[in-house]
């Protein structure tokens, strides 16, 4: 009798023990890996979900001003607003192409202050680039920008929430012209008109050879397709909306 009193007693304590490592490892996972540990993946808009022929035409500005006035006379022989995405000092050193475009009716936006990869910059840095450039170009057409394209497109969870807290929506393209590699006009028109379509945003750069000729040809081939073309401000939603994986903005 002793010797069951004993084994009963000793398998209730084991099972007590058991139980105890058992909670306690639960706890332990609980408190060091909890399910948002993951940071939501921020995503700037790279393009619309819409039923319109609308598509916006945006251009950085980093380099020279040598095709401003071309550009201008092209896109108003289309009827075309257009967004264009500055460096805060090209803005400096060229304050009257800016104002130039702003006063053609075309958006300005904020490309940085001096294109420095934001990767590179921590959230504070971020903020302070983004203030810099908007008062760069503020202080020539008078508006402050609310549309940021990073440089090079380079972004991160970091950058992007610093954009927003500095009140910015950035904006990214869904067709690269990709002139900035010194492409024909011809290679340019048929990968944009390849891949054009309604919501597209699409990117071109200032003070590049071929592209005022490319620029023209598409224009002209989009029209005929019933397309108009606006800036970027008028193209995005407006809250409420959500952007899915691959970086289209959807209306809520």
């Amino acid at each position: 009798m002793k010797y069951m009193i004993i084994t009963k007693k000793a398998i209730f304590i084991a099972f007590l023990v058991c139980l105890t490592v058992a909670v306690a490892a639960a706890c332990v996972t609980d408190d060091t890996v909890p399910t948002d540990a993951t940071p939501k993946r921020q995503i700037p808009i790279y393009c619309v979900d819409t039923e319109e022929k609308k598509i916006a035409v945006t251009f950085d500005a980093a380099w020279g001003d040598s095709d401003t006035d071309t550009l201008i006379d092209i896109l108003a022989s289309h009827n075309a607003k257009a967004t264009f995405f500055i460096v805060g000092k090209w803005a400096e050193k060229y304050p009257e192409s800016v104002k130039k475009l702003f006063d053609a009716g075309h958006e300005i936006a904020n490309h940085s202050y001096n294109h420095t990869l934001y990767s590179k910059l921590d959230e504070n840095a971020v903020c302070a680039d983004i203030e810099k450039c908007n008062a760069a170009l503020k202080n020539i057409t008078g508006k402050k920008p609310t549309l940021l394209r990073s440089p090079s497109g380079d972004y991160t969870n970091v950058s992007e929430i610093a954009a927003k807290k500095s009140g910015m929506t950035t904006i990214q393209w869904s067709v690269d012209s990709l002139d900035w590699r010194g492409l024909s006009s011809e290679e340019m028109q048929k990968r944009v008109l390849s891949a054009a379509e309604n919501g597209s945003i699409i990117l071109f750069h200032n003070d590049v050879k071929s592209t005022p000729e490319a620029l023209d040809s598409i224009l002209t081939s989009l029209s005929e397709k019933g397309y108009s073309f606006v800036g970027v401000s008028e193209l995005i939603f407006p809250e409420p909306y959500k952007i899915d994986g691959a970086g289209k903005q959807i209306k809520q």
